[in-house]
């Protein structure tokens, strides 16, 4: 699993995830959420496009940085599920709790378009 990020317009952060997301790889990616949830980032796209395979793991630390995204005043959005993501999202109910968007573009115009 890759992770990267970068920094939008105001004051949205974008972090792209690829390959496997499970309790193997999920360390480093708590690890950028808390970064820049500490920092007091706490708008944050997910872009998902190149994640093939999602478990407990995965969905537990995407839930982990939205709860604390959110009681900071702020949220987590989700963008490019593969089908198959898609599918364990519904499953368990995730597809209800987060926004997901079909790619970061759209998410953000939907972000700067509540703040007007």
């Amino acid at each position: 699993m890759t992770i990267w990020n970068q920094a939008l317009a105001n004051d949205t952060w974008l972090i792209g995830v690829s390959g496997r997301l499970d309790q193997n790889q999920t360390p480093d990616l708590e690890a950028e959420f808390n970064t820049l949830l500490e920092a007091g980032h706490n708008r944050i796209i997910v872009d998902l496009s190149e994640v093939h395979y999602i478990n407990s793991g995965g969905l537990r630390c995407l839930v982990t940085a939205w709860r604390k995204a959110r009681k900071q005043g702020g949220n987590v959005l989700l963008t490019g599920l593969r089908a198959r993501v898609q599918e364990v999202f519904s499953m368990v109910g995730f597809d209800k709790v987060f926004d997901v968007y079909p790619n970061r573009q759209v998410a953000l115009e939907v972000w700067q378009a509540q703040e007007q």
